[in-house]
């Protein structure tokens, strides 16, 4: 199915703006559908965690401790299984994830699949309910972006209006979550679209806006917390939340480096891949039969720990342990989720600990206990997801208090800097890089670095047997207009590139030899049809000539064609030129 063309950079009048509003009704009706779809999975999600006595209210109400024991370690394992039953069915055998959603569009290479991101829903749908140390918000960014990217499908849009749709299913979860439309809105565009223009800018807030309604009027979804009005905290407290935010960082990067080098190690384990999950479920089972905290995506467990005295500083530091060490052996064996909701917990449980360990060496009152814990969940969350911005929009919109989220503030201040510089620039940036995609030098490397050459591979070159005569092949080379010539044998296999210029020099030499296989090649580096166009220009760099040949090294060195450094640097400026109409709201 052919997609409808860009817009061009000129295209202005009455029919853009049917267009652009069109757009924007579009971004309101995948932000609806994104909205109604993360409700119900939530909804699922609860109402499996009340029923597979999951849900610390399930539990208490259980009143048969034999039954209760057996479960817990039961429910993970089962659902283990049936997750890696479901993983077989996703062509890559894994999940689907934020990370999948942003390599999509800073590539612009593809659409996200509705079969694997299906799947992936469902996947994530049963590690939650089973109890996993999972998160939510990931799987239904995932969601919503599946269902943004199917809408463009749908309606055959181009490539720009697809990422726009993305976004706005991405920016419709988010708001529809947390209660957040500004937080939806800044997500999209800090994590997912990574720019801002007014073209995107309009759907995206207007998916928010109705994801927003959706869960506070019609469904009237409550906030993730609430926060009673706080005092305010003495000047020398800011100097800690600053402190929290500088080891808020450190406590992130264990956190992700504990998911990865699970995902490591969990590659080396001499058991199926389908099999793994279960094994992790089984080992979280046993661990939650002491600390119970530590199933599920941890949402009373937040909520008490921005209490002061609800949990002890020993406690708070082996739940914020072990709920790490959970997270990462769920994700890392393959369990299907989200790192925000852990790292929501997680960051809180630290904030709470800092501010239960200050109260005691300093004596002051609590009272401000929940700067704290808010402080430590933005210091740990924002470096994670990479979402600096984010993280306080939503401390402020889930509040209300400009002074929490002035503190928080303080934490991100350094939290983020501190982490982007030891880690990345978050842990979703980490994953794509260890699958060979680096998005650290800007979107138009990342777009030139995922296009290859055979896009603009062309046969409008001269090719000569090694064994045609000398004078055949300048004689060749002149009514073609070619200064090179590019060596093939009978089996179609690359052996070399000649200049014109040594071929005219070898006919008029007394003892030259008698065919242009006996002429000295040119040290021309040769490029494989996925090689890409940012390696090909940098091939270029050391080469005088006119065209790369193209080899295919897995066909026995077959010839394949040739790229010319025109195209090349024709393909840089016209992806250049898309991305910056793209970016400035004219594409």
């Amino acid at each position: 199915m052919d997609a409808l063309p860009e817009c061009p950079a000129s295209g202005r009048g009455p029919l853009a703006v049917v267009r652009f509003l069109g757009l924007v009704l579009l971004g309101a009706t995948v932000g609806a559908v994104a909205a109604l779809f993360a409700v119900a999975f939530v909804s699922l999600v609860l109402a499996l965690n009340d029923l597979l006595m999951i849900s610390p209210r399930s539990r208490m109400m259980f009143d048969h401790a034999g039954l209760l024991l057996a479960a817990t370690i039961a429910v993970p394992t089962l659902g283990g299984l049936v997750v890696g039953v479901l993983h077989r069915a996703i062509p890559e055998r894994r999940p689907h994830a934020p990370a999948d959603v942003i390599a999509a569009v800073q590539t612009r290479r593809g659409r996200l699949p509705a079969r694997a991101g299906g799947l992936s829903a469902l996947s994530a749908l049963v590690s939650l309910g089973a109890g996993a140390s999972v998160g939510q918000y990931g799987p239904l960014v995932h969601l919503g972006a599946t269902l943004g990217s199917l809408g463009a499908r749908l309606l055959r849009l181009g490539r720009s209006d697809d990422n726009i749709t993305i976004a706005c299913g991405v920016a419709a979860a988010i708001a529809t979550a947390f209660n957040a439309p500004l937080a939806g809105i800044v997500f999209a565009h800090e994590v997912v679209l990574r720019h801002y223009a007014l073209r995107a800018f309009a759907p995206v807030a207007a998916a928010a806006l109705v994801g927003y309604v959706i869960a506070t009027n019609v469904l009237q979804r409550g906030a993730l917390f609430h926060v009673a009005d706080t005092a305010v905290p003495r000047p020398w407290e800011f100097v800690a939340f600053l402190a929290i935010g500088g080891l808020g960082a450190l406590v992130a990067g264990a956190y992700m480096h504990t998911i990865l080098g699970i995902t490591r190690l969990a590659g080396t384990l001499p058991i199926a891949a389908a099999l793994r999950p279960a094994l992790a479920g089984a080992l979280l089972g046993l661990t939650a039969l002491w600390v119970p905290d530590i199933l599920g995506m941890g949402q009373e467990t937040l909520r008490f720990a921005t209490i002061a005295g609800a949990f002890g500083s020993a406690e708070l530091l082996l739940v914020l342990v072990l709920k790490i060490a959970a997270t990462g052996l769920c994700l890392g064996m393959g369990f299907s989720g989200g790192v925000f909701s852990p790292a929501l917990v997680i960051g809180t449980l630290f904030g709470a600990l800092c501010g239960s360990l200050i109260g005691q060496l300093s004596g002051a009152p609590q009272e401000t206990f929940v700067f704290y814990a808010v402080c430590g969940m933005v210091a740990v969350t924002s470096p994670v997801i990479g979402a600096p911005l984010t993280s306080l929009l939503i401390v402020f919109e889930l509040t209300g208090s400009y002074a929490l989220t002035t503190a928080a503030l303080a934490s991100v201040t350094l939290a983020s800097p501190i982490a982007a510089q030891l880690f990345g620039r978050s842990l979703f940036d980490m994953q794509l890089e260890l699958r060979g995609l680096d998005l650290s030098a800007g979107r138009g490397r990342t777009v030139l670095r995922t296009t290859p050459v055979a896009e603009h591979l062309t046969d409008d070159c001269v090719t000569l047997d090694p064994q045609t005569p000398v004078a055949e092949g300048v004689t060749a080379l002149c009514r073609a207009r070619h200064g090179e010539g590019y060596l093939v044998d009978a089996q179609g296999r690359y052996r070399g590139c000649v200049s014109l210029a040594d071929l005219v020099a070898a006919r008029e030499a007394a003892a030259g030899p008698a065919c242009v296989g006996g002429v000295s090649t040119l040290a021309r580096p040769v490029l494989q049809p996925d090689t890409s166009l940012w390696d090909a220009m940098a091939m270029l760099q050391d080469v005088n000539g006119e065209a790369l040949p193209v080899v295919d090294v897995t066909a026995d060195d077959a010839f394949r064609g040739v790229v010319f450094e025109s195209s090349i640097a024709r393909a840089y400026l016209a992806r250049s030129d898309e991305l910056s109409r793209e970016e400035h709201g004219t594409g």
